[in-house]
């Protein structure tokens, strides 16, 4: 134990260490972590991200999107037997591999719905297949502001050919090291606590294609857009990190301060 080890080295008990520790709030056995992004464009792109998020433009969706890919279509090699009074329910330990399918979901910011494709593969014309979908149910009259990351098939001919055809879609991507809330990124997370068909539990592959589109469309308006800083705050932050790392930071001027 470290404040074992501490009360041997200075002569003190170590009921004394965890008193310190406790009275300035040290908790040394944990440990965060953080990146810098060496994105050139991190300012800007801070800039319109978070103004999308806090301030959407009038008669516009906006809609953060991300993709699952290769969800694992998992059988176990016999059948679950079913929970009964005082006994749980009880699978087997091993399990049979059938597959695996990618899911797309674009997670309306201001209304918490979510738009979800299921598909084979990921690859450009995957995207440009759920990009249609995305077209087809937001209602003609509106812009459509999408928030992605810099994924090769995001930028791919075939993306940039679509894009040609469809003016009221605008692309913003997110810095090269994400350091804004992804929204999309949490309703996944929900998604593998919640649903029985993720990585972790059995399901066949013919099981995951058609029970997958049912729990998504169940609990697609659960998942809520919370609060996000103003850019000077995030910035401020960040330029005290560059300032603890490398003994001097930008002037907050610099970083865009006001924003």
């Amino acid at each position: 134990m470290v404040d074992r080890g501490l009360a041997n080295k200075y002569g003190i008990g170590k009921t004394t260490v965890a008193e310190i520790w406790r009275a300035f709030g040290l908790k040394p056995w944990r440990q965060d972590s953080f990146k810098i992004s060496p994105d050139p464009d991190l300012i800007e792109k801070v800039r319109d991200l978070v103004g999308l998020y806090i301030n959407p433009p009038d008669a516009a969706a906006v809609f953060a999107v991300d993709e699952k890919p290769q969800i694992q279509a998992l059988d176990r090699t016999a059948p679950t037997l079913p929970m009964l009074p005082t006994t749980p329910q009880r699978a087997t330990h091993d399990y049979e591999r059938n597959g695996t399918v990618d899911l797309f979901a674009a997670l309306d910011i201001a209304r918490g719905t979510v738009i979800t494709d299921i598909r084979k593969t990921h690859t450009q014309n995957d995207f440009v297949a759920f990009l249609n979908k995305i077209n087809r149910e937001v209602p003609d009259e509106l812009a459509v502001h999408v928030i992605l990351d810099k994924s090769l098939c995001h930028k791919a001919p075939a993306v940039q050919r679509w894009l040609l055809r469809h003016r009221r879609f605008h692309l913003h991507f997110t810095p090269n090291v994400r350091l804004l809330d992804d929204m999309v990124e949490r309703w996944f997370s929900l998604s593998r606590q919640k649903s029985s068909n993720d990585r972790r539990i059995a399901a066949p592959k013919r099981s995951l294609r058609t029970s997958l589109p049912g729990w998504l469309n169940g609990t697609g308006t659960r998942s809520r857009s919370s609060g996000t800083r103003q850019p000077s705050r995030f910035l401020e932050r960040l330029a005290g990190y560059c300032a603890a790392i490398k003994g001097g930071a930008p002037a907050i001027g610099q970083w865009g301060a006001g924003a």
